[in-house]
């Protein structure tokens, strides 16, 4: 395929043709995932780390996938009061189907400011803060410039608490597994220890520390927000399954006392009359 060709030109280009470097499907036969057989090459392939091979076209030692693995792990709360649990939540008490329940709560999980937003921000700040250390940048002047952008760090500080309590049983994990001392993770250490020690007062949390544990491992951004979009699929069925288990439409009722409006005042509704009649003059006018 041409760079250049742009428009028409390109889609013509790709008439009747389907290229693919990812993997085909043979009906009856068998499979080829990124250039090897699923059933054969494969089989012995967990499902993490097959996901992963996926993004990536890599393969990872044992301790890195653990620390995968854990990742998700570790922030999976089957807490209704999340935002995006609840959206799995209501599709269990309106009896829509767990599928299409949990769909949506992976979707909305691509939040701003939590979920794969500020995943994303998080590993961006951290890779590009390196590089900028590495040509004589200053850490205090990176973050000032991220604050001055951003009103924030990725990854530091908390709007309930200053602190995390997934961090101290990921870093234990990190440790024992002799991943606990890539460059990115004490780069993330040495932002903390600045903002800390600075008016910021913003402690590390989870976003930072796996963003971190991420860049170690060798994932770019792109695979990163795409290993990271199961990471709270395990808490989500939990909510779905509570919610449908009771009576229907039950979470999270709200009265109607309760709701302060400040729109339309009362509005009378049209009555059968007034309906029929405003029907036939929109007839009327259709006939004209």
């Amino acid at each position: 395929m041409s760079a250049r060709t742009n428009g028409p030109d390109l889609l013509q280009e790709n008439v009747g043709v389907l290229k693919s470097r990812m993997g085909t499907f043979y009906p009856g036969s068998h499979v080829i995932f990124r250039g090897h057989d699923l059933h054969a090459d494969l089989k012995d392939m967990d499902w993490v780390e097959l996901y992963v091979f996926g993004i990536t076209n890599r393969r990872f030692t044992k301790e890195q996938l653990r620390l995968m693995h854990s990742i998700w792990t570790y922030t999976s709360y089957p807490d209704v009061r999340l935002w995006n649990n609840r959206v799995a939540a209501l599709a269990g008490s309106s009896r829509s189907t767990g599928n299409l329940g949990v769909a949506a709560a992976l979707a909305v999980s691509e939040a701003s400011i939590y979920g794969r937003g500020i995943d994303m921000r998080a590993i961006d700040f951290l890779i590009r803060t390196r590089r900028e250390l590495e040509e004589g940048g200053d850490l205090t002047e990176c973050i000032r410039k991220e604050l001055e952008c951003h009103r924030s760090i990725a990854g530091y500080g908390r709007p309930l608490v200053n602190g995390d309590e997934r961090n101290r049983h990921l870093l234990a994990l990190a440790q024992s597994l002799g991943l606990d001392q890539g460059p990115h993770l004490r780069l993330a250490f040495a932002i903390e220890e600045t903002l800390l020690s600075g008016r910021w007062r913003m402690k590390m949390n989870y976003a930072a520390l796996v963003a971190a544990l991420g860049a170690d491992i060798g994932l770019t951004p792109r695979e990163y927000y795409l290993f990271m979009f199961p990471a709270f699929l395990a808490g989500m069925q939990p909510c779905y399954v509570e919610a449908s288990d009771r009576p229907e439409g039950t979470l999270y009722p709200i009265p109607c006392a309760d709701i302060l409006y400040e729109g339309e005042s009362k509005r009378s509704w049209l009555g059968r009359k007034e309906s029929a009649k405003s029907a036939d003059h929109k007839k009327t006018i259709s006939n004209r």
